[in-house]
């Protein structure tokens, strides 16, 4: 959990910068706050981070979603394809604006299978959203291609890999567009928080206008009295967040470079043990190293894996049984408990078919999850916690 590892000087100052003009709002006031406009100049940072053309700072990574969607012009009687392994949130936000999310299976990335994406693909698949979980890189590149072949958008959820690349590009770029979240637990952490970007003016400008209530944020004229061209909401990030994404931002090639250090030495624990299977990476150079995955031969010998390492210990994640990440856990989902009693947008009359969930599905999913134990790596890990997690290990070994 990097991010707030590292909140200290840099972030205060930010901060302090925002307090001293007393104006916390990213727009107007231009005379109180002395030039500070902490979100716009965080804005303009992270895009030249990412090698984007624009960003848009946002109130977290699930209103990024939906706002992402909005300016895609995703709604109802369209179809996404999402991944069965994700955090809910990217159903969620399919769902916040009217479409359907349809399942698609995982392969040894533990990230969207490209192919059973294809197989997903219906007269109704408007988008699909790639999700770069754990701090590493689904196949993007064969998914856009997939993707426009088929005449696809592609929205990147970058939320658990903030910093990661491919092949020497950022993720998030790859795509039409691309969403991160800043929240306590990230990479890098503005408490809450999120970032859209994008190459495209017109869906910059969309997103921009849709996450403030339609204001098209012309510069001429001031922002209570521009011109609208679609309705919105209030997603705008405010100007403590903004300070504290500049100060984060400027750290993250850091926090990555000091997790790859540790993330190996613990990989060189369990390399020499039988049965351990690492995650692929499509681009070890490109993963933020947030967190360690391997597999083992079957779900059993996991179980006992990760009950002799919390012995000594040391925790690892079996996502098959996580209540947030699988979306076969999701019970709530599952029985189309929306927040509306007409179970909208499942009921909507718009949708072209009845769209089903079941875990016959994602046969590689549900196998692979079940077997395969994830360690959050840190940034700080001195030596005396490395030398407990080797014994653990040590230890474990002996149900292998």
């Amino acid at each position: 959990m990097p991010g707030l590892e590292l909140i200290g000087q840099e972030e205060r100052k930010e901060v302090m910068d925002v307090m001293e003009t007393g104006v916390l709002m990213r727009y107007g006031f231009d005379n109180e706050r002395k030039g500070v406009f902490k979100v716009r100049q965080f804005e303009e940072e992270f895009s030249r981070y990412c090698g984007a053309g624009y960003a848009l700072g946002v109130t977290s990574g699930s209103a990024a979603l939906k706002i992402a969607l909005t300016a895609l012009d995703v709604g109802p009687g369209d179809e996404v394809l999402v991944p069965a392994f994700t955090f809910l949130a990217t159903w969620e936000a399919v769902l916040e604006v009217g479409a359907i999310p349809v399942m698609t299976d995982i392969d040894e990335t533990l990230n969207m299978d490209p192919a059973d994406m294809e197989r997903k693909i219906s007269p109704s698949t408007k988008a699909v959203i790639p999700v770069h979980m754990c701090g590493s890189a689904a196949r993007i590149a064969r998914i856009v291609e997939v993707a426009r072949s088929h005449n696809i958008r592609v929205l990147e959820d970058n939320a658990q890999g903030c910093g990661g690349s491919f092949q020497g590009k950022k993720l998030g770029t790859f795509g039409d567009m691309g969403i991160f979240s800043f929240d306590y637990y990230k990479t890098m952490t503005t408490g809450e928080g999120g970032m859209v970007i994008t190459n495209s003016e017109t869906l910059y400008h969309r997103a921009d206008e849709y996450h403030d209530h339609g204001h098209d944020h012309n510069p001429k004229v001031s922002r209570a009295m521009e011109g609208r061209s679609i309705l919105g909401f209030n997603f705008r990030m405010n100007e403590l967040q903004g300070a504290l994404g500049l100060a984060q931002v400027r750290k993250l090639d850091f926090m990555i470079s000091e997790q790859k250090k540790n993330k190996a030495a613990i990989k060189a624990m369990l390399s020499s043990l039988k049965g351990i299977k690492f995650r692929e990476l499509p681009d070890p150079e490109g993963d933020t190293a947030t967190f360690l995955a391997f597999n083992l031969p079957d779900e059993g010998t996991a179980e006992k894996f990760q009950q002799a390492l919390s012995a000594g210990g040391v925790d690892t994640v079996c996502y098959k049984k996580n209540a947030w990440h699988y979306a076969m856990n999701w019970e709530h989902f599952l029985a189309q408990s929306t927040a509306n009693s007409k179970k909208f947008p499942f009921t909507n009359p718009m949708n072209n078919r009845t769209v089903q969930y079941n875990r016959r599905d994602i046969p590689q999913a549900d196998d692979l999850l079940g077997r395969t134990l994830v360690m959050g790596i840190n940034i700080r890990m001195p030596e005396e916690r490395l030398a407990t997690i080797r014994q653990a290990i040590e230890k474990a070994a002996d149900v292998l």
